[in-house]
């Protein structure tokens, strides 16, 4: 029996017979089974009304960071019948589902070996694909991450020598937990709250990740009140929040960010921050090509992001690709976002505004730091 794939209020839905299964649902009623890729916070369902007759289908490391970060995961099965998790290489426990041996669903998606994520080993050949394109434009072309490392590293030592104290932000959840892996050579070494916590899941789950003293901590104990500079990690956020105008304002910081966002040249001065490295979980555009050659689909069905765009340059290359934007509210919200990123790429002036019209664009700011912090 042929599967078919139609949307929902809630998200994205593969039916095969009496199977019914949702795709990182927004929420959920009932259904025979929820799929949730990975625990970042668009991706993850919220509390069911009828819990009893719904079976999650997840990895056991997005339930444990799930519950981590506050979620209810109801009836989790790790495995069944006509149903593969397949590695997707975006975060720890991130998986793509493998359905009936017909369909692909990637959900976020890296092929690029980074730290102790390694590239998904399996990339499988189907009748459907269904593919994320948050980078799915040309100009998101990411370099490789040691050259990103190595800039990183040379933008600290000069801060460092100048006696200046390093913000160095990502996701909390993910690009974090690398970023503590890949800059844990520097000398003292703190970390924003939330992403402690999300580094000691990491650890308890037998990913060795330096130790670190959480911000709160360093501040009562006065370890960031030296004359000698450190380096802390946080969430993304641009330079109007509070906690980077107070960092700058008592501590002189400099504030580099991580994001593939960075590509665009004015995604810097949109946040205000002092550097900016396009470093990405998710894979750039020659990357989401590998994986629809890989795949060598009949069908394909873009979602997040850059869907039209993506959709109508694999049509050009000879493929059947359709987007699907409307699956949840939650999905044109990130695109209306992605949007607005975009069109930073397309103003020169941006780059030249200077850091008191920053101020004056907070409400842009905002939308962009929902982007790069609060959804995930």
């Amino acid at each position: 029996m042929h599967s078919q794939i139609r949307t929902t209020d809630g998200g994205l839905l593969i039916e095969n017979g009496e199977t019914k299964i949702l795709l990182d649902p927004s929420s959920v009623e009932s259904n025979n089974f929820v799929f949730i890729s990975h625990a970042h916070s668009d991706h993850v369902y919220r509390k069911p009304k009828n819990k009893t007759r719904i079976k999650t289908i997840t990895s056991i490391e997005t339930e444990a960071i799930a519950k981590a970060r506050g979620y209810e995961i109801t009836n989790t099965i790790y495995e069944e019948k006509d149903l593969e998790l397949i590695d997707s290489g975006h975060i720890l426990g991130s998986k793509g589902l493998l359905a009936f041996n017909e369909i692909f669903y990637t959900g976020d998606i890296s092929i690029r070996k980074r730290a102790f994520l390694n590239p998904p080993q399996k990339i499988p050949q189907v009748d459907t694909l269904i593919i994320e394109s948050t980078f799915g434009r040309p100009e998101y072309i990411f370099p490789d991450h040691t050259k990103i490392i190595h800039d990183a590293n040379k933008i600290i030592a000069d801060a460092y020598d100048k006696g200046h104290p390093v913000i160095i932000m990502g996701y909390p959840l993910g690009k974090a937990q690398l970023l503590t892996n890949f800059f844990e050579h520097w000398d003292p070494l703190f970390a924003y709250d939330s992403i402690e916590i999300m580094n000691n899941v990491y650890r308890e789950m037998g990913i060795s990740l330096r130790n670190t003293t959480c911000f709160t901590d360093a501040e009562k104990s006065k370890k960031l009140d030296t004359k000698y500079p450190w380096v802390m990690l946080a969430p993304l956020m641009n330079a109007n929040s509070k906690f980077l105008r107070y960092m700058k304002e008592k501590y002189n910081t400099i504030t580099l960010g991580f994001s593939g966002w960075a590509c665009n040249q004015g995604y810097k001065h949109m946040m205000g921050i002092d550097y900016a490295l396009p470093m990405s979980d998710h894979c750039d555009y020659n990357e989401l090509i590998q994986v629809v050659k890989k795949c060598n689909p009949k069908n394909i069905f873009t979602i997040h992001g850059f869907a039209h765009e993506f959709a109508r340059i694999l049509n050009n290359m000879g493929y059947n690709a359709n987007p699907l934007e409307n699956h949840a509210s939650k999905i044109r919200k990130t695109r209306k976002d992605t949007t607005k990123i975009n069109r930073i790429k397309s103003s020169n002036s941006i780059r030249k505004k200077s850091n008191s019209r920053i101020n004056s664009t907070s409400k842009n700011n905002n939308n962009i730091q929902i982007l790069d912090y609060f959804i995930k």
